[in-house]
């Protein structure tokens, strides 16, 4: 299995990202956001940040998610890997936390640009042979 595919889309970018678990699966959502910008396979494990995000809903913490990754693409870091990312339900919520290794933009040349996480067209499916993720992002 693939870990991710870009598909056609009017204006932004739509990708799925594919794992035999939800943790999996989000960690392809990173890897197929930041492979927009630029072969992640090239970027060096730097620097380390850590992500943490909480929410009520599977598809508010893909957004969030998301919203981060961006956030650390505006701070001018490039994602080389992501390691120990979890996610685990709790009584009344869903909380995700990763560590990412990255490193300074300032070390590549990237091409193009993401904006924003979107919910436009979102999908979360888990079936019993793995989960897929459906995300639009505006670039």
């Amino acid at each position: 299995m693939k870990p991710y595919e870009y598909f056609e889309h009017t204006a932004d970018v739509k990708f799925r990202a594919y794992g035999k678990n939800l943790d999996e699966a989000f960690s392809n959502v990173a890897l197929a956001f930041f492979n927009l910008v630029i072969d992640t396979n090239t970027v060096k494990p730097v620097v380390t940040k850590q992500v943490q995000v909480s929410t009520s809903k599977k598809e508010s913490l893909l957004f969030d998610f998301v919203d981060e990754l961006v956030y650390l693409l505006s701070e001018g870091f490039l994602l080389h890997k992501v390691e120990n990312l979890s996610i685990t339900q709790k009584e009344d919520s869903y909380e995700l936390s990763a560590t990412l290794l990255m490193d300074d933009h300032k070390n590549y040349a990237t091409h193009g640009d993401i904006k924003a996480a979107t919910y436009n067209d979102m999908l979360i499916e888990e079936k019993p042979d793995g989960v897929m993720i459906q995300m639009v992002v505006d670039v």
